[in-house]
């Protein structure tokens, strides 16, 4: 998957940003590749995002490490108890999830942070790959409408769907129950659409459902 060139508009973005890099990172070396995903691989609970970050998992090499989105997913996780520290800084950085698999539905950072609907489609072969490994999970926590919207075209029944919502729930038939939350994007933060008890009360949910 990190050789994957599928999508010459996203191939030639995220190479684009690892040559040119942000003059913070000028002296860092950039993954500038598809994003694996990561975590505990017998994980009952999966955290499915957007895309990449430019400057954070396309520089870092890890999914929401090195940005402001990171900073509130880990340290949620941590809080529930599915990551040994509150923080994600590097692929180095001596991070671990307990019972927690993080990915994204789009693997290239996308311009703007808009994948399309067909580089979605396309990415979707990755999805299907990592969710038949990932056999014991039981709870797929979507991280905004764009993730909900991609698990439901892998894996849902035909139309029509359930809405997006934060708290939304939809059991899949012989699946995992799909958990609804908005992304952890500076613009959901900043704001106050998403707030920390609301983030951390998501993740107790996933928790019950998964069995615990």
């Amino acid at each position: 998957m990190t050789a994957c060139r599928r999508c010459p508009r996203l191939v030639a973005w995220r190479e684009q940003v690892a040559r040119e890099k942000r003059a913070a990172f000028a002296d860092q070396e950039y993954w500038g590749r598809p994003m694996p995903g990561f975590g505990d691989p017998r994980a009952r609970i999966l955290v499915l995002g957007l895309a990449p970050a430019a400057h954070g998992g396309n520089r870092t090499g890890r999914v929401f490490t090195g940005d402001r989105s990171g900073d509130w997913l880990f340290a949620a996780l941590w809080r529930a108890g599915l990551a040994n520290q509150p923080e994600s800084v590097s692929r180095d950085d001596g991070l671990q999830l307990r019972d927690c698999w993080v990915t994204a539905a789009v693997r290239c950072a996308p311009p703007a942070n808009r994948p399309t609907p067909a580089e979605r489609d396309t990415c979707g072969d990755w999805l299907d790959r990592e969710l038949a490994l990932l056999s014991s999970a039981r709870v797929v926590v979507c991280l905004g409408g764009f993730a909900w919207d991609a698990i439901l075209r892998r894996l849902a029944p035909p139309r029509p769907w359930p809405r997006f919502g934060h708290g939304a729930e939809f059991a899949l038939a012989d699946g995992p129950v799909l958990l609804g939350t908005y992304h952890v994007s500076q613009q959901n933060t900043f704001t106050g659409r998403l707030t920390v008890p609301m983030l951390d009360a998501i993740f107790a949910r996933a928790r019950e459902l998964a069995g615990e």
